[in-house]
């Protein structure tokens, strides 16, 4: 009798360690889910510039999930003059609940950070002093990003992305709502930038640092 009791637990023990975590199973749900997104933003996370999509891998799951949240609430793409932020905003209908937009966001967070398919060209120099300046105690010396800070990488996203969503904070049509929070910081920051060369400069600071 002893042996039989021994060997019913052996075999709960082992049906346990068998089955999957809840981390795991939403990441594998995350996976079935995202398949709709890899249309646009490719099956790697590596983003589709002919497609205005951005790269997604290499970003964390917390902040995939509050852009997700920000954009089926309509926080964020609600602007009229935001054109791709409003198609996006449309493409999260997909996401049912709190627990699909989790789900895809654990998924993407496994992606591995991408290569930039075209490196910016610009004055690093004046980019690093620049960046450092007014960009890197949030968002990582290197454009790494941070997650405590609530700040995205920045390094891997492509030219043409960072300077949309750098004239819609700026121009006010990303980072207005009331209840974007992080996204009114970054609003106030777009304007510290004097020149639009400082901007290009900054970009191919960025894409420099990624390659290292």
């Amino acid at each position: 009798m002893v042996f039989s009791l021994y060997r019913r637990v052996l075999f709960t023990l082992f049906a346990l360690l068998a089955m999957p975590t809840a981390a795991e199973d939403g990441v594998a749900d995350g996976q079935m889910m995202y398949a709709s997104c890899s249309v646009c933003h490719g099956a790697k996370g590596e983003g589709n510039n002919s497609a205005n999509a951005p790269a997604l891998a290499g970003q964390s799951s917390r902040y995939i999930a509050r852009q997700l949240s920000h954009f089926k609430s309509g926080i964020r793409g609600s602007e009229a003059g935001d054109i791709f932020g409003s198609q996006m905003r449309s493409m999260t209908a997909v996401l049912v609940d709190e627990k699909a937009i989790t789900d895809v966001a654990k998924y993407i967070a496994t992606l591995p950070t991408v290569e930039v398919k075209t490196m910016a060209e610009g004055d690093l120099r004046n980019g690093n002093n620049v960046y450092q300046g007014n960009c890197g105690s949030c968002h990582g010396g290197q454009g790494q990003g941070n997650t405590a800070l609530n700040s995205p990488r920045l390094a891997s996203l492509d030219r043409t992305y960072i300077i949309r969503q750098y004239r819609n904070f700026k121009a006010g049509l990303r980072g207005s709502h009331p209840d974007d929070r992080f996204g009114k910081q970054m609003k106030m920051m777009a304007t510290s930038l004097s020149a639009e060369k400082d901007l290009y400069d900054v970009i191919a600071y960025l894409h420099a640092r990624a390659k290292n």
